[in-house]
């Protein structure tokens, strides 16, 4: 009896399992020599020619075209990294990787996927305590491990040669634009600019607006200045009805014309009257407002981003007024200097020299687009990292101590679980190798001799030993200052650990040349096979070729 149509394939028990782990095993080893300080970049080309060079684990596997979806999941593994934490993305990968792959030799003899499934649950949830526990504590004070922290984010993704200057200006952006509410980066405005090299970048406490001044007789700087931010257009308004004037005589015109001036002229009265010395608008200004502005000496700027308004209002203090006819000297912003400055070869607005800003932005430069944008994606994990470490008030050292660490305790632990639960804890332990025996491999050292080093350390007590990748030696993380944030940490072994247990249990994989719905279906025990994965199962040799032209 035939159920499914000819257009569908399906892949069951064994076969699925195999195919599903195949796949995020390749996902994971195309990522793996990117890890560590001395980790190799990828170039990543598209059918444009447009390239890629990076070092950043979620930036590859967001470029690769992956069709599998097992695969997939992997891929997801990172975003929620990047979400989450800002850092960490590779090794959250790698791990989900290689439990996929210690998985694989339990499932060969005769563990089943359900009882891998429950102890993998119950090694990360042990994992997360002993993590806990050994965690070092930070306050908003300690503004040398803050630093620290911002430039182990940074190691091997091509800043390194400013990591110092980088760190400190990542650690003043962020704490510049903590409030009350919590620690929102979006607040922290990047400016690329090509040119100069990466030691010439710089902190602008206030905000950058691409624009420029939209009259030539304007002010290219205004000093002390109160800014208006006005969501609106400095133009006759128009009625929300089609409307028709009938002129019969030229004067009539003239003074049709008279009327529309005189409205722009009050204009700007009314920004003079609050005392209004630089305006920023969100919609346009017409050539008669600006001639008018430009008289009374207001440097003004048009169609400004509404991104732009709101960071402008937080920087100076002012607020974003959605009618001219509403505004009040209280809505007026400050700042210590506004002016039009070349930076690149491109004039922008600078908005500086303001008290307390809760809005920043860093100028990042370097010598081509590549080494810009790779700089740009190192600064954004930086500040994630941060910001988590001020969060949170707990980091962990870094270069593989904590998953050495983990990997001892966890084969203590699974001495006390029951059944076959033991075998999976055990793979888990052994999983979590993976992290220092890759740092080894990249860095050019010996991983087996490099492991017994960490495991004779910690075996000893100490829970800070690490790898240093420059020298081969095992020393003390905490002390040489290469921490990270508890949370990538945790929140890798926890997302890890979801998505190989979710590919475990998928024993029944469906793919329809249409999936209506696009819901996922099946129960329990068929797993279910994820709506909409139509296209079929060739997507792993696509990514294969991939993963092999990196």
């Amino acid at each position: 009896m035939i159920i499914l149509g000819e257009d569908s394939q399906r892949t069951s028990g064994q076969d699925a399992q195999s195919m599903n782990i195949t796949a995020g095993k390749a996902v994971a080893e195309a990522v793996r020599t990117t890890l560590g300080p001395k980790g190799m970049d990828k170039m990543l080309v598209d059918s444009g020619g447009q390239v890629v060079v990076t070092n950043d684990g979620v930036t590859i596997l967001k470029e690769m075209d992956i069709d599998h979806p097992a695969a997939n999941m992997i891929v997801e593994v990172s975003e929620t990294q990047e979400d989450e934490v800002g850092d960490g993305t590779t090794t959250a990968v790698i791990i989900a990787g290689e439990l996929l792959d210690q998985a694989e030799e339990l499932l060969e003899s005769d563990v089943h996927a359900t009882t891998i499934a429950q102890g993998y649950r119950q090694a990360a949830e042990k994992a997360k305590e002993v993590l806990e526990d050994n965690a070092i504590e930070v306050t908003e004070d300690d503004r040398e491990t803050l630093t620290k922290i911002a430039a182990t984010a940074m190691t091997g993704k091509g800043a390194e040669s400013a990591k110092d200057l980088l760190s400190e200006l990542v650690v003043d952006a962020v704490l510049a634009v903590k409030d009350d509410d919590g620690i929102d980066t979006n607040n922290v405005s990047i400016e690329k600019v090509v040119g100069g090299t990466i030691d010439n970048s710089e902190l602008v406490e206030g905000v950058i607006v691409d624009k420029e001044r939209v009259d030539e007789n304007m002010p290219y700087a205004v000093e002390d200045a109160n800014i208006a931010i006005l969501d609106d257009a400095l133009e006759v308004r128009e009625t929300e009805i089609d409307a028709e004037v009938n002129v019969t005589d030229p004067d009539q015109l003239q003074q049709f014309l008279d009327q529309e001036e005189k409205q722009l002229k009050e204009m700007v009265d009314q920004l003079v009257e609050v005392g209004a010395d630089a305006v920023f608008v969100g919609d346009g200004i017409d050539d008669m407002a600006q001639h008018y502005l430009a008289k009374e000496g207001i440097l003004a700027v048009r169609r400004t981003k509404s991104s732009d308004l709101k960071r402008l209002a937080r920087a100076t203090g002012g607020r974003v007024v959605s009618s001219l006819d509403d505004i009040e000297a209280d809505d007026l912003g400050f700042a210590g200097s506004v002016g039009q400055k070349d930076v690149g070869g491109d004039e922008r607005i600078f908005v500086e020299d303001v008290e307390d800003a809760k809005s920043v932005t860093l100028i990042l430069r370097g010598g081509t687009e590549h080494v810009v944008d790779e700089l740009e994606r190192a600064i954004e994990d930086s500040l994630g990292v941060v910001r988590t470490t001020l969060e949170d008030g707990k980091v962990l050292p870094g270069g593989g101590a904590p998953e050495t660490e983990l990997s001892l305790q966890l084969r203590e632990f699974a001495d006390s679980v029951g059944g076959r639960e033991q075998l999976a804890v055990e793979a888990f332990a052994e999983a979590l190798d993976i992290i220092p025996r890759t740092l080894a491999e990249n860095a050019g050292l010996d991983p087996i001799d490099s492991l017994v080093d960490l495991r004779s350390r910690h075996d000893g007590g100490e829970f800070a030993a690490g790898l240093d990748a420059y020298t081969g030696e095992v020393i003390d993380m905490e002390e040489e200052g290469v921490v990270e944030p508890l949370r990538v940490k945790t929140q890798a072994i926890e997302s890890a650990t979801e998505a190989a247990v979710m590919i475990l249990r998928i024993d029944d994989v469906i793919a329809a040349g249409d999936l209506s719905g696009g819901q996922t279906g099946g129960d329990d025990d068929e797993g279910g096979a994820p709506g909409g994965m139509g296209g079929g199962m060739g997507g792993m040799g696509g990514m294969g070729g991939m993963g092999g032209a990196m």
